[in-house]
């Protein structure tokens, strides 16, 4: 957060799948329990309830408590990217604040990916203990502690370490989100879904965008500009509060094509493709996974991952630096905010167009080629006419940084079952965040030594060539269980 969103949702598939396996009690077998489930789903949803709570034990939940939850979703998503971009749009000012050099504001753009790769792991066992609910709550509260701290600490090891605590409340929420989802919406996980992209979407934007001219607004000083953004996440603890007790111990599974499969029946892959003689069963929902796959035997699996490790380095680099990069062109402080913000809300509508054409295409190979020519237009454009061309470069790198969701939709498509697009989610993304964190300290690095842009921004373009590479790998029409079993 592993991360939609962004930046980011890689833990759609993968935590989805995971709810699924941990909080259906009992096996189900056979059509007539499949029936009894899309009832129990239907009764659940058609009186407002969380499904599968008013029934085998569970607790009623009040007609309100839906409405509170999608609230929810919302204030969350706005918040689990404007710690990075705020940032980002006020980094010369942090830098000379605190005495960085450029080496050590790398690090500083390397720790998010750091943290999503660490604390996002620790999400699902969070939750099973307390429940999504608390851990999103509390995540929420970290975010607002450390949003309001790091910019008094006074020291570069002061900032770090709260950044760190708010990215690590980002973390498990941004990992959490899409199972409240599944277990609250199971009906509209595509609208929901939606929704709480098009809020991260539009959180990232809006604080890139705003942060400049808010803090010039409140008198000029950066602390300030970047203790603000404490009070949105303030505002998103609220909502959680009434729900920190629920701990979805009786949420229902709808599996990958939205109904409980028959015991013993493999659905069929997202590709339509059908499954192969002799393939075993998922895991039946509640029970230990026995069909765990050896995923690092899969080359699709490690495409998959390198190409979420790639697509994540540029996003971060993006986040981190662009706006000082158009800023040492000549652009102004808040109009470089601005074309940052560009880049980011470009992933508002492609996030719904993109995942919708890939699962029409059998190959996603061309999407990834396209994606990664307008990266190297982007990247081309800011190394020759940075100023000249601007909100064209930040058009095409948005485009480009929307291999993001492109990835998470081939996490559901090369996989054939629950417990593979588990594996493969919680795989391709852990791996991939571990491959981002160098990209964003290197540049610094480079920036620091050769005294400007020329060589970051050719890393950059270069990193382009394996990342479309990797792509059209992992775009091809198989999945993970087939070649783990081979």
């Amino acid at each position: 957060m592993v991360p939609m969103v962004n930046e980011g949702t890689g833990t759609v598939a993968s935590t989805n799948a995971s709810t699924n396996a941990s909080t259906i009690e009992g096996p189900i077998e056979g059509t007539d329990a499949d029936a009894r489930t899309d009832t129990s789903a239907d009764r659940a949803a058609d009186r407002g309830a969380s499904p599968g709570t008013g029934t085998g034990g569970g607790t009623a939940v009040r007609a309100w408590a839906p409405r509170l939850v999608a609230v929810g979703i919302v204030l969350s998503a706005l918040n689990l990217r404007p710690a990075i971009t705020s940032l980002g749009a006020l980094l010369e000012e942090v830098r000379d604040g605190l005495g960085m050099s450029g080496s050590l504001a790398g690090v500083l753009t390397s720790v998010p990916p750091l943290c999503f790769a660490v604390f996002g792991v620790m999400a699902p066992r969070l939750a099973r203990r307390f429940g999504p609910a608390a851990v999103v709550c509390a995540g929420m509260v970290a975010i607002t502690a450390g949003l309001l701290v790091r910019p008094y600490t006074g020291s570069t090891a002061g900032f770090v370490a709260a950044s760190a605590l708010a990215l690590m409340g980002i973390a498990v929420s941004n990992v959490l989100m899409p199972v409240i989802v599944k277990r609250w919406f199971p009906d509209r996980v595509g609208s929901m879904t939606g929704l709480y992209s098009m809020a991260l979407a539009l959180g990232t934007s809006t604080a890139a965008a705003v942060t400049v001219p808010m803090t010039r607004t409140l008198g000029g000083s950066w602390q300030t500009g970047l203790a603000v953004w404490a009070g949105l996440a303030a505002a998103a603890v609220l909502p959680w509060l009434p729900l920190v007790r629920d701990r979805g111990a009786t949420a229902p599974s709808v599996p990958l094509a939205g109904r409980v499969p028959v015991s013993g029946a493999v659905p069929a892959p997202a590709s339509g493709r059908a499954p192969e003689p002799g393939a075993g069963p998922a895991s039946a929902p509640g029970e230990p996974d026995r069909t765990a796959l050896r995923i690092t035997r899969s080359r699709t699996a490690w495409a998959l991952a390198v190409f979420f490790g790639l697509q994540a380095t540029a996003a971060y680099i993006t986040m981190g630096w662009m706006a000082q990069i158009f800023r040492d062109s000549g652009v102004p402080a808040s109009t470089a905010g601005l074309l940052l913000a560009v880049t980011m809300v470009m992933g508002v509508p492609l996030a719904f167009v993109i995942p919708r054409l890939a699962t029409r295409l059998p190959h996603q190979g061309p999407i990834v080629l396209a994606l990664g020519a307008c990266g190297l237009a982007g990247y081309a454009g800011l190394y020759f006419a940075p100023a000249g061309g601007a909100w064209a470069w930040a058009v095409l790198l948005g485009v480009s940084n929307c291999a993001f969701p492109l990835a998470l939709t081939m996490v559901g498509m090369r996989a054939r079952t629950g417990v593979g697009v588990a594996q493969l989610s919680a795989f391709a993304q852990s791996t991939g965040y571990l491959i981002s964190i160098p990209g964003p300290l290197l540049v610094g690095v480079l920036y620091q030594h050769s005294g400007g842009w020329g060589l970051p921004i050719a890393l950059m373009a270069a990193l382009m060539i394996p990342q479309m590479a990797v792509g059209v790998l992992a775009g091809r029409d198989r999945t993970v269980e087939d070649e783990a079993a081979r």
